[in-house]
């Protein structure tokens, strides 16, 4: 910045994107205030050693150093400004005297400071953590497009995996009998459902990340976002790792069937009679929690999706594109299509409802799976959703878990002696931890035995 340029912002006064701070011998308390304020509204310059009316104060030269280490540091802590920032201030001589600028641009993110939200008026810094509408329309702000519609012009029909095709056909059809997909082509289906659009930046023309996510073959969803997964997760025993995991990284339809399968291997049936109907409960409300899970995740970002099952409570988390901040309230609740296309989709197969109805019928199967429970719904950067349970419905089925991956381990090394934990665990898809301690119980079990050097010995099944 030149000395020009500051003098301008100084004649000028105060504004919207102006604050300034007297800061002569050390930081405003205030100061990160004005910071989050810039970033959630439209940028701005923080110009320290400077009065309210515009008179030069300077900071104190031996004061400049500590003052700007504090501002970059702070910047850096998340327990401070959330999510980081990188600021870079620079020094200025006016008259003699020190000044220090801080140009603060928009951010694409909502950031609070010390846990609050601040926005920015002619009046200067603002709170609003409490008012919703605000917070609410802070974020539809940064909103500006939908991430699943990025189109990939190099896509072709083949990437996806024709078994897919059929099986979403298969599933529209018990939801309508005369769906219109199931006389369509693969290419047609791909277009009705919104998953072929024009980039109207570039005119560039292709499926879209939508599509690839719902249909692409595993290695074209890795090419396409290498960082996508998600994490299935029992931890009972084990609190420290897990005793049961899966690692889910193909296409969002299989996804969600491996994780409503992992819901079924580890929690307990539970049914009810609801409108004169016996259902299932556990699979009611694990639908909603599993849709959640896929349906509003923000996939551009590296964030792996989580479905943890613990001893007192299940708990998802997922990145988000927020649209307020802090817990949900059932009754006072706007919902807000985060994938309005791959929604759309899980709604045309049956595994998702209307827009809004998976908070309500969260809340209803939770009181009826966990007597007297409600579920935690907390949107912010991660959207997390708590379950409680009020057992222990997984320490059974962990013994279950553990036989089967004795079972496992036993079966393997009759098929081949000489293998390693680490060639083990890759296989079974556990930690090499994990194997050492199934072999060592069944060594203790008389089942196995090690005969020879670690190195050059093999394993004996024993009958």
């Amino acid at each position: 910045m030149t000395i020009e340029r500051l003098q301008t912002l100084i004649d000028q006064g105060e504004s919207v994107n102006v604050e300034f701070k007297t800061s002569s011998i050390a930081l405003n308390k205030d100061a990160f205030d004005s910071i989050c304020g810039f970033l959630n509204r439209s940028g701005g310059h923080l110009i320290l050693g400077i009065q309210n009316n515009g008179t030069i104060n300077g900071v104190q030269e031996d004061k400049v150093q500590g003052i700007i280490d504090g501002l970059v540091t702070n910047a850096n802590n998340p327990q401070k400004l959330n999510p980081p920032y990188y600021v870079s201030p620079e020094v200025l001589d006016m008259n003699g005297k020190k000044v220090i600028v801080v140009y603060v641009p928009e951010s694409s993110q909502v950031h609070a400071t010390n846990g609050r939200i601040y926005d920015r008026n002619q009046d200067g810094d603002f709170d609003i953590s409490n008012q919703h509408d605000l917070v609410s329309q802070l974020y539809l702000r940064k909103q500006n497009s939908y991430s699943e519609n990025q189109v990939y012009p190099y896509v072709e029909l083949t990437d996806f995996k024709e078994s897919l095709f059929d099986k979403v056909r298969n599933l529209a059809r018990n939801q309508q009998p005369k769906h219109p997909w199931l006389a369509m082509t693969n290419k047609e289906l791909l277009r009705s459902a919104g998953l072929y659009k024009k980039d109207m930046k570039t005119g560039q023309s292709g499926y879209t990340l939508a599509a690839i996510l719902l249909f692409g073959e595993d290695e074209l969803i890795q090419n396409v976002v290498p960082h996508y997964k998600t994490d299935a997760i029992v931890r009972i025993k084990n609190i420290d790792r897990y005793d049961d995991r899966d690692d889910i990284r193909t296409n969002l339809v299989e996804s969600y069937e491996r994780l409503m399968a992992f819901v079924a291997k580890h929690l307990p049936d539970k049914f009810q009679l609801m409108d004169g109907q016996r259902i299932n409960v556990r699979d009611n409300l694990f639908r909603e929690i599993v849709g959640n899970l896929l349906v509003h995740r923000e996939y551009t970002n590296p964030f792996p999706a989580k479905f943890i099952i613990e001893a007192d409570q299940v708990r998802s988390e997922n990145w988000n594109k927020p649209h307020g901040n802090g817990n949900i309230d059932p009754a006072n609740f706007s919902p807000y299509p985060k994938n309005p296309i791959i929604a759309k989709l899980f709604k045309e197969i049956g595994w998702v409802d209307e827009l809004g109805s998976g908070v309500r019928n969260t809340y209803k199967y939770t009181e009826l799976y966990t007597p007297g429970a409600k579920p935690t719904f907390t949107e912010g950067d991660v959207f997390e959703i708590i379950i409680p349970l009020s057992e222990k419905p997984s320490e059974e089925m962990s013994e279950k878990v553990s036989g089967k991956t004795s079972e496992k381990i036993i079966t393997l090394l009759k098929e081949d002696n000489k293998r390693t934990a680490k060639e083990l665990s890759e296989i079974i898809g556990i930690s090499d931890r994990a194997v050492e301690k199934q072999i060592a119980k069944l060594q203790q079990q008389n089942k196995l035995t090690r005969v020879g050097s670690d190195k050059a010995g093999h394993w004996k099944v024993m009958n």
